[in-house]
């Protein structure tokens, strides 16, 4: 198999469900077809991780990816047919979910999958990171920000391939009264950071045997409302690394003083820092009046935010109905390609820095072309 020239890949969220275990290469418990981005990379996974039907309020989905190869994969277990019982050292709970928890940690260079212990003490995939170790050797850990609602303290449950168990510790929020969206978790510069795409970003070191949580507000302006946009505001910004930086990317009522919709990109100055930095901002109208994106003959509307190139950050990615489209800011170009109709929610840039095509196990149809 020829190896890949590029170093990262456009990874759908949603898995496909093979309709036999025995669909799948002997003994993997993935695999995964890796094509040129802009198109969608697919991970397909047995039904002995996903055993339920796949609907639209049940399906597995990929939280969390890290470069090393490792996927966080959350996939429910079938219906519930009675209580959620929680019953360990300082928590007790009892409550009612439609679904049996399911979470586990995939290898995509060994294509083997482990199921999380207890996946009942996650309380929401939202609030879910995944780590690797500083100390390599594919060591990891995944970890749940818990706050305890409108609060200022809260839990971080962390469960490490060293200890190979959940181990809850309590930290202070420093914020004020008011709940935290869960829009995720982002892994950048051995920390992980927790974001909220209305308010802000909560970060820390998870490896400290006492990690301390540090705020960092969104650029100035871009504070919402508490639940203001909850539920769509990832279709319109997003917080992802691109260049070796973290940037924040905006669309949300986001005009200018003629009142013209725009997209702005800002960039964290560096991992200490608590400033943004616009980079570049243009309106929707700058772009489908350029001569490039009329050769398209795509139809002059907003689109909904994709993603931002993870090595380039002057390529942003839009999906518009069934058409990905593709804006470089320094050339004043744009692209279009063919793809599925995809929502930012349902995919995400992986670079999966730990393997090459020829030696990742199970991985199949992929020549990975470089931009």
């Amino acid at each position: 198999m020829a190896p890949a020239s590029s170093s990262w890949v456009i990874l759908g969220r949603v898995p496909r469900v093979t309709a036999a275990d025995a669909d799948l290469p002997p003994g993997a418990d993935l695999s995964l077809a890796l094509p040129a981005p802009p198109r969608v990379a697919t991970l397909t996974i047995p039904p002995r991780i996903f055993p339920a039907r796949t609907t639209s309020d049940n399906f597995p989905a990929v939280v969390a990816v890290d470069p090393t190869g490792l996927l966080l994969l959350h996939a429910d277990q079938g219906r519930a047919t009675g209580p959620t019982i929680v019953d360990t050292a300082g928590n007790q709970s009892f409550g009612w979910r439609p679904f049996v928890a399911g979470y586990f940690v995939l290898d995509a260079t060994t294509a083997s999958a482990l199921p999380l212990p207890k996946p009942e003490l996650i309380l929401h995939s939202g609030h879910l990171g995944l780590i690797s170790s500083p100390r390599g050797g594919g060591h990891y850990m995944v970890v749940e920000l818990q706050p305890i609602l409108g609060g200022q303290e809260g839990t971080l449950l962390r469960f490490s391939s060293d200890v190979g168990e959940w181990v809850s510790k309590g930290i202070h929020i420093p914020l004020p009264f008011r709940q935290l969206a869960p829009n995720g978790a982002v892994s950048y510069y051995g920390r992980l950071w927790w974001v909220d795409l209305s308010w802000c970003l909560l970060t820390c070191d998870p490896f400290e045997d006492a990690p301390v949580l540090r705020v960092v507000p969104l650029p100035p302006g871009k504070v919402l409302k508490c639940r203001e946009g909850w539920g769509f505001l990832d279709k319109y910004r997003c917080v992802r690394v691109s260049g070796g930086k973290l940037r924040f990317l905006d669309m949300y009522r986001n005009r200018n003083s003629q009142g013209a919709a725009q997209i702005s990109v800002w960039t964290l100055a560096d991992p200490e820092s608590t400033e943004w930095t616009l980079e570049y901002e243009a309106t929707f109208a700058e772009i489908c009046n350029d001569a490039s994106y009329k050769a398209t003959g795509l139809p002059k509307k907003i689109p909904v935010l994709g993603l931002i190139h993870p090595i380039n950050p002057d390529v942003v990615y839009f999906f518009l109905d069934k058409i990905c489209s593709v804006s470089t800011w320094a050339l004043a170009r744009l692209w279009s390609v063919r793809s599925t109709s995809w929502l930012p929610r349902l995919a995400s840039t992986w670079l999966p820095a730990s393997f090459t095509l020829g030696s990742c196990h199970g991985l199949s149809a992929a020549q990975v072309e470089a931009e």
